[in-house]
């Protein structure tokens, strides 16, 4: 069961090149965050502008940590100064508010980090927050580079891939008059600043939607912070 927790909760999500993922983790557990899922991605921007940006390969390692909203600032305070370049790898790291999580976790989490921690600098917690939005897409498998194509053209620099499986219950495509609900699906993670996620969203939601051979379904998470790695 979910519940809301005494300290707020953030989700770090770092997306970094193949095999720095777990030097990644030691580095945030040395660091007072210690929950993290581990999973595999594969980049969709191209040669050329992985190479302008400097970003390697295109296979990545992506990890999912869960710290007190606090101890996530900290984190990404220091992954922009004096922990930058501490893991070879480049990539982003960004955190993104919960309003609830399971309360054996939150208390697990709450815990370590008091146990942990060390003194924190004070000042201002809000920050510069909100300048960019994580746009989640979902949609048929052998058509995220199309997807991706139409979101270039709206303004975004590239994603990243997950796949995964349709699990919900097929009354709704049929209650929709969706014919090309496929099993097979692919996620697509694209990082955006806010002022465009509308037109980006709307462009795929517009030529890949739910009803077109694609069919993507998309949807927006403010991220309250964003860093470069390496």
């Amino acid at each position: 069961m979910a519940a809301r927790t005494p300290d707020r909760l953030a989700l770090i999500m770092s997306i970094t090149e193949r095999g720095s993922g777990g030097k990644l983790v030691k580095l945030y557990t040395q660091n007072q965050v210690f929950t993290h899922i581990r999973c595999e991605g594969t980049g969709t921007a191209t040669s050329e502008i992985m190479d302008i940006l400097g970003l390697g390969s295109s296979e990545k390692d992506i990890i999912l940590s869960f710290a007190p909203v606090a101890t996530a600032r900290t984190l990404l305070e220091q992954l922009d100064d004096e922990l930058h370049g501490a893991v070879s790898g480049r990539g982003i790291a960004f955190t993104m508010p919960l309003t609830a999580v399971n309360s054996l976790i939150a208390s697990y989490i709450s815990l370590r980090t008091a146990m942990q921690s060390k003194s924190e600098k004070g000042g201002n917690t809000d920050m510069e927050h909100q300048k960019n939005s994580l746009i989640l897409g979902t949609g048929n498998q052998g058509y995220t580079d199309a997807v991706m194509d139409t979101a270039r053209k709206a303004g975004a620099r590239g994603g990243t891939i997950i796949r995964g499986r349709w699990a919900g219950d097929d009354g709704f495509a049929l209650s929709r008059g969706i014919t090309t609900l496929q099993a097979e699906k692919e996620m697509i993670f694209i990082v955006v600043p806010k002022e465009i996620r509308g037109n980006v969203m709307e462009a795929v939601n517009k030529h890949h939607g739910l009803q077109s051979e694609a069919g993507a379904m998309v949807s927006a998470i403010a991220i309250e912070q964003l860093v470069h790695l390496g």
